[in-house]
């Protein structure tokens, strides 16, 4: 009897395994492969100037968390008033993994600002949005790391120019107040 091949073999015994398993395992490979450099040189070409480098860091960095915490077919929270239970589609670090290589390695860190946007709006070429999709069902990474920014208290603080904390509670008592201006940038 021949023996299988290392293919067939792989692919009996990932035919065996449970595939939620095979799906965060994959999953979790397409996290490790993206170059952080090149994750924060699109986020300085997309986010906006006004959040400075330690604002687009942290913002990165949430967008890392977030990523690395994705689990496909979680339940995701349901809105007031509505009994549908929703969950999370498919891994969208596998699509986006192979985008990030094709923004072009570490010729895309030596280019300015202004060159990074036009590579990311060739690479955009032929998508039509009319409004940022959630994070997760972007079509591309930029488009992702954008709806996690804009979904983000901080994107409405910086909107509004105002600390709002949205998601965050405040006492009833300060409720019919303004909220506070954001401080001025030097």
């Amino acid at each position: 009897m021949a023996m299988p091949d290392r293919r067939r073999f792989l692919l009996g015994v990932a035919a065996l395994l449970p595939l939620p398993f095979v799906a965060r395992r994959f999953h979790g490979l397409a996290v490790q492969s993206f170059d952080p450099a090149i994750l924060r040189a699109l986020a300085d070409a997309v986010l906006p100037a006004e959040l400075g480098p330690a604002g687009t860091e942290r913002a990165v960095a949430e967008f890392e968390r977030w990523l690395a915490g994705y689990r496909e077919g979680a339940e995701i929270l349901h809105g007031y008033g509505t009994g549908e239970i929703r969950r999370t589609g498919p891994s969208p670090a596998l699509k986006w993994s192979a985008q990030v290589r094709d923004l072009g390695g570490a010729s895309f860190l030596t280019r300015t600002r202004v060159e990074r946007q036009d590579i990311i709006r060739g690479a955009l070429t032929g998508l039509t949005l009319n409004s940022l999709p959630p994070a997760d069902r972007a079509p591309h990474i930029a488009v992702g790391l954008l709806a996690h920014f804009y979904d983000s208290p901080v994107a409405t603080d910086l909107c509004y120019n105002a600390r709002i904390g949205r998601n965050s509670c405040r006492p009833l008592a300060e409720s019919p107040r303004r909220p506070l201006p954001l401080a001025p940038r030097s």
